[in-house]
């Protein structure tokens, strides 16, 4: 069993940091533990738990800015800037149930490092597109700052996005600063039904090329579909999914006219304001694929895959045609959810050879650590930009202090 370290502020973080450097011991850093399972499984000495790290320190509505420790949990700084009238316009996905954990248990500071972005991706960016700065300890033992606390913001080189998705494996970060954005007054979805992913495709695709500011768009297959906790769909067949949000008469006039739209691609339908955010809480959070809470997570292996949105359909034809495969397509068919039956390589080879065929990268979100532990979890990286990696770890974490190997072997 390894060792906690439990740091009470910023200062202790380094403090933590700079025992391990001088001790010769790895850390691995949490919050509350959400996304532990995600990623290669941590072989450290001890682990650095920063929840104690965690309040708001500063919100500013007017200015659409928000700071917090790291271990904040997401579902505070969420009620907190829905009473404001505001929201996090990347949708960060709770990770959770996907992992057989309780929902609402991940933290800032986790979806930064992991950069975990929802459905309106696609309009309004990822995680790290609203990562306005943050406060950090290096693996050098060294708390550093950068960006700032506005918007338009040209203070040094980029770090945000450099941290973001690196699952604290180069800085250890403490306080974090983001913008926050109106929060659309409603919204609604039109459906299209009974499509076949390539028919699904070519009508998100009309959608996304239309004027009628489509902030979502999915499609998920009859089975999928039922699995989705949403009363309102229709039953046994599949659902192409279109969210229209903003102010009521706007979203009114759209969904009008998108339904005009896509008539010709099937038969088409409707959702209300309560059961389009149900549907795409269900679709951010990947319910059908959820594992039971307190069971088995790595039942049955889960992939991400991102790929063009055109390929999508030829992706998921290529997995499905060679093992049983569960699949759910969000960001208009850019992001395939791949859900598969357990395997000795969790259907790796199948994976990585449409990846390799239909372009694009695919991450192991979901499998037994034994299995997380020998196969990539993380799309392999050509020789220059592993070498590049290898370099952006050494000038952040010489001596490989955080979370070694939590991304590729030996980095």
């Amino acid at each position: 069993m390894t060792d906690t370290l439990a740091p009470r502020d910023a200062g202790e973080v380094e403090a933590a940091v700079r025992w391990a450097l001088g001790a010769g011991k790895t850390l691995e850093i949490v919050g509350h533990g959400s996304k532990r399972a995600f990623g290669r499984p941590a072989q450290t000495d001890a682990t650095l738990d920063l929840a104690a790290l965690s309040g708001v320190t500063l919100y500013e509505p007017t200015e659409l800015v928000l700071s917090a420790r790291a271990a904040t949990p997401i579902a505070e700084i969420e009620a907190l800037v829905e009473a404001a009238g505001q929201a996090l316009a990347f949708e960060p996905m709770d990770l959770g149930p996907l992992l057989g954990q309780p929902p609402g248990a991940g933290t800032l500071g986790g979806v930064v490092a992991t950069n975990l972005s929802g459905p309106r991706r696609l309009k309004a960016g990822a995680a790290r597109d609203h990562v306005l700065g943050f406060t950090a300890v290096s693996g050098r033992g060294e708390t550093f700052k950068a960006g700032g606390r506005v918007v338009k913001n040209v203070t040094g080189y980029d770090l945000p996005k450099l941290l973001a998705g690196s699952f604290g494996t180069l800085a250890a970060m403490t306080d974090i600063t983001i913008k926050t954005l109106p929060r659309p007054q409603t919204e609604a979805s039109v459906l299209v039904l009974g499509l076949v992913p390539e028919q699904a495709v070519a009508a998100m695709a009309a959608a996304m090329g239309s004027p009628f500011e489509v902030s979502g768009a999915a499609h998920l297959p009859a089975a999928v579909a039922a699995a989705a906790g949403v009363a309102a769909l229709p039953g046994g067949v599949a659902v192409t999914a279109l969210r229209l949000e903003g102010v009521a008469p706007s979203v009114a006039h759209r969904r009008e006219s998108l339904l005009s739209l896509l008539a010709p691609h099937g038969s088409c339908a409707d959702l209300d304001a309560g059961a389009s955010r149900t549907l795409w809480r269900s679709i951010r959070d990947v319910t059908p694929f959820a594992a039971s809470e307190g069971g088995d997570a790595a039942a049955s292996p889960v992939w991400r895959v991102s790929t063009a949105p055109s390929r999508g359909a030829a992706l998921a034809a290529a997995i499905a045609s060679a093992c049983d495969a569960r699949i759910l397509f969000d960001w208009a068919g850019g992001l395939v959810w791949v859900a598969l039956p357990p395997s000795p390589d969790a259907g790796a080879a199948v994976v990585r050879g449409a990846v390799a065929r239909c372009g694009g990268h695919a991450t192991l979100v979901r499998a037994p650590a034994a299995v997380r532990a020998v196969v990539d979890v993380f799309e392999p990286q050509p020789a220059a930009l592993a070498a590049l990696t290898r370099r952006v770890k050494e000038s952040f974490d010489p001596q490989g202090v955080l979370g070694s190997g939590r991304l590729w072997a030996g980095v």
